[in-house]
């Protein structure tokens, strides 16, 4: 049984992060060295100051000890930049490997990931969690470090000027460690549940804004806003409770400050009494008494962004460990036929009781048309994804040339298989690096010109100011559903597949736009094992084979003709979409 990481174990891991940045790291630690001498030199050289300026007023004296502040202010000043600028390329560094190996994670994991997450937690845990974690790995070590050297460097100072004094004032380093162990369980509690209430409210404002024409049509601004407002004073609590953690925090750290100030000046003037300490010993104590306040105030507060990192590394984590898709086969295939067969295949999805397919089984042989039909639910998109592996199969097998599936290698049934559906993703690019995609980048001037022609796109590419090199905006937002439909129609044509899946692809077209994109698709599906999955079953009666499922099952098989002869749930279908008697 594996045991949840404590937040010490968690942090040590993050740090490992941190490994290629080791020497920006060490030029740092020697700048950290460098600030806290200079201000403990600094602080000593008070003594000397009041002593010999105001007190024995030695005039030998009244120049260089000017001079020799400078020259330590700027030791410290150039030591802080190198620090500053090592530090932040060190966090920055890390947050951008962090956002790199996350990607390439999410990339890699199986299908059933992208339905238990929604993309705006994935966003949060690549936008402002990775931060955090740079926060926490660099900038929280910065603070820690350099503020612990502040207080040892100090602490070094009082104890060459009067040891009898420091022992006095250090009673007050056990209650200090209890308020700060404290006030990080209390971060702690917290930091968890503001994370995932960001993702909350950013999953609420991605909603109502990417369904904003359906809040306006159905008047739901109200409803939208209550939802969002609720969740943003849920926040706003959490964000409420850290800081009241944080001001407590602060406030005792300055109480027990001033109570080891009075601690000071009582011994200090006991021990001025006794002639074993001077003015100037007295200054340089209160001095490195007053630079020890705010430095540990600092490392009380870095608590809040160790444990507001340490959550988010606990987020991060959770994704870099899970598994990555199922990838065992050693076989190794080039170009396959494509000869499907399904034998008493059934699928579930994770956390469902039931089934989503159920026994089903059928072949579809290399250049023939398979089509998929169905009511909503029954099945028919779980079928065709089982085919490029997004999801793993329950029980039975598929086969690909007569070899189960999971034999090949995943990079190698995937590159057998053309994908047009119905929701095409296009990237922000020119629309060449649209259809030329992924490992079909090296693809010549001519097969791109040649497959964008085929896929009937020439005529309203060629209308575009830039041709194949125009921008199309994010998803494509510059051109509409046929025209996307027909890029990536184009895509397919490029990638010459032995395989092609078509997922309902012109389900939301006009007819115009419809009649061009089965134009280009009768030009793609020639010589391919074709899977088609349509709503409109006039687009399909010249399928070689339709399968029909039902609740996940597999309720009828044949041709459009022959289905329809049997008049069972084909029929049915045909008829609540023409409208046709029932046969008497």
């Amino acid at each position: 049984m594996n045991h949840a990481a404590t937040p010490w174990q968690t942090y040590r891991r993050l740090l490992g992060f941190s490994r290629p940045y080791r020497p920006l790291l060490g030029v740092a630690l020697v700048g950290m060295l460098f600030e806290a001498a200079a201000a403990g030199a600094f602080t000593k050289m008070m003594e000397p100051v009041v002593n010999e300026t105001f007190v024995t007023r030695n005039d030998a004296l009244a120049l260089w000890l000017p001079l020799a502040i400078v020259g330590l202010f700027l030791v410290r000043g150039v030591a802080g930049y190198v620090t500053d600028v090592s530090m932040a390329r060190a966090g920055r560094g890390i947050a951008r490997d962090l956002r790199v190996d996350v990607l390439a994670k999410y990339l890699r994991m199986p299908g059933q990931r992208f339905d238990t997450e929604a993309v705006p937690s994935m966003l949060q845990r690549l936008g402002s969690d990775c931060d955090q974690v740079a926060s926490a790995a660099i900038d929280a070590m910065k603070v820690m470090v350099q503020q612990s050297l502040q207080v040892v460097a100090m602490l070094g100072v009082m104890l060459w000027t009067s040891w009898q004094v420091t022992i006095a004032i250090l009673v007050l380093g056990p209650p200090l460690a209890f308020v700060m162990d404290n006030v990080g369980r209390r971060y702690r509690r917290i930091s968890h549940r503001i994370q995932e209430s960001g993702t909350q409210l950013m999953q609420s404002a991605d909603q109502a804004l990417a369904n904003q024409q359906e809040v306006k049509v159905y008047g739901a601004q109200q409803v939208e806003m209550a939802r969002y407002r609720g969740q943003a004073d849920h926040h706003l609590k959490l964000a409420l409770k850290v800081e009241s953690t944080r001001g407590i925090s602060s406030a005792l750290v300055q109480v027990m400050g001033s109570v080891g100030l009075a601690i000071l000046l009582f011994f200090a003037g006991r021990e001025a009494m006794a002639g074993r300490l001077d003015a100037g010993g007295f200054v340089a104590l209160m001095m490195s008494m007053l630079a020890i306040i705010p430095a540990l105030k600092q490392l009380t507060n870095v608590q809040g962004m160790l444990q507001r990192g340490v959550a988010s590394a606990e987020r991060l984590f959770d994704v870099v460990d899970a598994s990555d898709e199922p990838d065992d086969g050693a076989r190794e295939i080039a170009r396959a036929r494509g000869r499907i067969e399904f034998r008493e295949v059934s699928a579930r999805y994770p956390g469902q009781s039931r089934n989503a397919l159920e026994g089903i089984s059928f072949v579809a042989e290399p250049g023939t048309v398979t089509a998929i039909v169905g009511r909503s639910g029954s099945g028919k998109s779980t079928l065709i994804k089982l085919i490029p592996r997004f999801y793993g199969v329950e029980a039975g097998e598929i086969l690909l040339d007569g070899a189960p599936i999971g034999d090949y290698r995943l990079a190698d049934v995937r590159r057998q298989i053309a994908l047009v559906g119905q929701q095409v993703m296009l990237f922000d690019g020119s629309i060449a690096a649209n259809v030329a995609y992924g490992e079909l980048a090296d693809a010549s001037r001519a097969e791109l010109d040649d497959a964008v022609r085929a896929a009937n796109a020439r005529e309203f590419v060629d209308q575009l100011p830039d041709g194949l090199e125009t921008g199309i905006g994010s998803r494509g937002g510059r051109l509409s559903g046929g025209q996307r439909q027909r890029l990536a129609i184009a895509r397919a044509m490029l990638k010459d597949a032995p395989i092609l899946i078509l997922d309902e692809a012109t389900a939301s077209l006009d007819t115009e736009s419809e009649q061009l994109v089965q134009d280009a698709l009768s030009a793609l599906m020639p010589d391919r094992t074709t899977l088609v999955i349509a709503h409109r079953l006039s687009t399909i009666e010249h399928a070689d084979q339709v399968l029909v499922l039902d609740h996940g099952q597999l309720v009828e098989q044949g041709t459009h003709a022959e289905l329809l002869a049997r008049d069972g749930l084909y029929a049915r279908l045909h008829r609540m979409q023409f409208r046709e008697p029932a046969a008497t």
